[in-house]
């Protein structure tokens, strides 16, 4: 995963009405019935079908340090898919996306002006149809660097270019060396 893919499922995240299952035994049924047998949350663990099944029974109180991290991760990716997607629906069609982010901003500009690239901390607020593109990119596998394209033709628009008003004649910006990003819808 990338770093824009990261930001929102870090923001699906926050959007939870639950927490998912905290201890070893509820993660590991929340899983089954997920994945539908002990066997297939062991291959997605990294660990065998005996001991998915001993952590089910309760027989292993406690799993090894990174086989919890992948069924905390694994959990979670999971969690409530509905709200996630009601509240991508209503950023992509109403709400928009605002995009916080510290990076380096690079742009193809007229000859005789400066187009540096340069470190700046932005907090924009995107229309929803860039929401929409940026969801619509993440479903169909889309890398990293386009939906970084995304994100940095929403900010040409509505940063660089004030929506029309100002620096007609950029015509590309590029988002490079991200330093963070958040997302929130």
């Amino acid at each position: 995963m990338g770093e824009i893919d990261d930001a929102i499922e870090r923001a699906d995240r926050e959007a939870f009405t639950r927490e998912p299952p905290k201890t070893l035994k509820g993660q590991i049924g929340y899983l089954i019935k997920q994945l539908g047998s002990a066997k297939a949350v062991a291959q997605e663990l990294g660990v065998t079908a005996d001991s998915v099944n001993r952590y089910r029974r309760g027989a292993r109180k406690h799993a090894r340090a990174d086989v919890a991290a992948k069924l905390d991760n694994a959990v979670r990716q999971r969690w409530q898919p509905q709200v996630r997607k009601r509240r991508q629906k209503q950023a992509a069609t109403s709400g928009g996306i605002t995009v916080e982010t510290r990076a380096r901003f690079g742009y193809t500009a007229p000859v005789g002006t400066t187009d540096d690239g340069r470190f700046r901390r932005l907090t924009i607020h995107l229309p929803p149809a860039y929401a929409q593109r940026l969801f619509d990119a993440r479903n169909t596998g889309a890398s990293d660097q386009q939906m970084r394209g995304i994100i940095a033709e929403g900010f040409k628009e509505i940063y660089f270019q004030d929506g029309g008003g100002r620096a007609t004649g950029l015509s590309d910006v590029t988002l490079n060396d991200i330093d963070y990003l958040d997302l929130d819808y």
